[in-house]
């Protein structure tokens, strides 16, 4: 179930990596920020499929005590 995710974020790794190398060779302003912006783009997505399937798992038991927990972190945001 959460080889996908995993997938996920071990691309995001690379793509951190990635922007590491980007700033240290001093690649432009433009590059950097698009790399940038693909990488929260990733990250934000994953979030998202991992936030979906908790709280459809958490749902289906009728765990209102953990939904209530989800919903906590997420308004921190």
């Amino acid at each position: 179930m959460d080889e996908d995710v995993i997938l996920r974020l071990k691309k995001m790794g690379g793509q951190v990596e990635g922007l590491i190398r980007m700033l240290e060779r001093g690649a432009s302003c433009e590059q950097v920020i698009t790399q940038f912006q693909a990488a929260k783009a990733a990250l934000d997505k994953t979030f998202s499929l991992v936030l979906e399937r908790n709280l459809k798992e958490c749902m289906s038991q009728d765990d209102s005590k953990n939904v209530e927990k989800i919903l906590k972190l997420i308004s921190k945001q």
